[in-house]
């Protein structure tokens, strides 16, 4: 793009000189040409404005001075119209680089000054050259401030947004952890005590029975509710601590459940399209469980079919189609396995990072899952 750029400033200025608008002469001579060369190439400087942008303003202000001493004072050039701007028109660009490429300001600052005075010739007073050369070399500056003032104001408010979602996240995450807080305390405290009156009856039983086998038998009882008793310290413990950390592969084992898929019997082809590294480790991760879920349900409930699983990555979100044909072999046993609620409980996993779910029949009788998730979900683990 620069280098096209360069070249466009190469045409323009080079039809302007000729067009008499700068410094060209009414009959040009050799030092005339030379020097219309000596622009197209200091124009295609441009092409180095982003890497380069004080040498792109030294070399235009070097050619416009250059230029500016052969007429006055050592008269080797005669323009046509002498009331021009000697100066190119890509010096307006070029004056644009230092202030947005650069992070000394200051030395920017000074280019910029030390350009104008070139372009403006004040040694040459002339209210028009003055005004031309002024406005060409500070409209660059001007809207290079404009543009990194946006920059920054765009940058700063996407990271405000996804301080905002990555707060919303972490709140949500701290609710489920005191509800589940919660919850272990409520079933400690319901089954402890049902329990617990169990256990005792079952000792003072065993104390009172009239025969051996009912001691026996209240013995096993109480051993057994004390036993359930431990079970349910451990549970709770469980439930009051939050999980270090989701194990569940991300995108990257997509290719492997395919081929666990196809080695028990269900031939899966995966299809990706774009870059997997544009989602974020929550959506690979509920992507990853959409494909398993599916699969699953293909292998309980079509046998025999065939899977095509295609997953396409943008910067705005992930794209899921998993869709199989029609069952060609018998029912099997594994469809009155599950509890039914797989693409229910899927449905709500997607909804909690702002997706979408559709799943049904296909038109050739097979079934097909669509689902959309964003690409970028921020987590607690964004925030590291």
């Amino acid at each position: 793009m620069d280098v096209a750029i360069a070249i466009f400033f190469v045409v323009i200025d080079t039809a302007a000189t000729l067009a008499g608008a700068t410094w060209w002469p009414a009959h040009p001579g050799t030092l005339a040409w030379v020097m219309l060369g000596v622009q197209a190439a200091a124009c295609l400087s441009l092409a180095a404005r982003r890497r380069a942008p004080l040498t792109v303003v030294a070399v235009l202000g070097a050619f416009t001075l250059a230029v500016t001493l052969l007429i006055w004072p050592a008269g080797a050039l005669t323009p046509a119209h002498a009331g021009n701007v000697w100066a190119p028109f890509a010096t307006a660009l070029a004056a644009y680089g230092p202030i947005f490429y650069r992070r000394n300001r200051r030395t920017a600052y000074i280019a910029i000054a030390v350009l104008a005075i070139i372009v403006a010739r004040p040694w040459q007073p002339s209210l028009m050259i003055i005004t031309i050369g002024l406005s060409r070399t500070t409209l660059g500056p001007l809207l290079a401030l404009y543009c990194d003032a946006r920059r920054r104001m765009v940058r700063m408010l996407t990271e405000r947004v996804e301080r905002a979602e990555r707060e919303r996240f972490l709140l949500a995450e701290q609710a489920r952890a005191d509800e589940r807080a919660r919850l272990a305390g409520e079933m400690h405290d319901i089954v402890t005590h049902r329990v617990s009156l169990m256990v005792l009856q079952a000792g003072a039983m065993r104390v009172t029975a009239p025969d051996e086998a009912t001691r026996q038998a209240a013995e096993e009882l109480r051993a057994a509710g004390c036993q359930a008793l431990e079970e349910l310290r451990d549970l709770v413990g469980i439930l009051r601590t939050v999980p270090e950390g989701d194990e569940t592969p991300s995108v990257s084992g997509l290719a492997t459940l395919i081929a666990e898929s196809t080695a028990v019997g269900t031939p899966a082809e995966l299809v990706e399209d774009g870059d997997p590294a544009l989602a974020s480790p929550l959506v690979g991760r509920t992507a990853y469980r959409i494909v398993r879920e599916a699969l699953t349900n293909v292998r309980k409930h079509a046998p025999g079919a065939r899977v095509t699983v295609r997953v396409h990555y943008d910067k705005t979100q992930v794209r899921l189609t998993i869709r199989n044909t029609p069952p060609t072999g018998r029912p099997s046993g594994l469809a009155d396995t599950g509890s039914g609620l797989g693409i229910v409980n899927l449905r709500q996993r997607i909804e909690l990072v702002h997706g979408t779910l559709r799943a049904g029949r296909a038109p050739d009788g097979g079934f097909r899952v669509e689902a959309t998730l964003p690409a970028y979900v921020p987590t607690a683990e964004s925030v590291a």
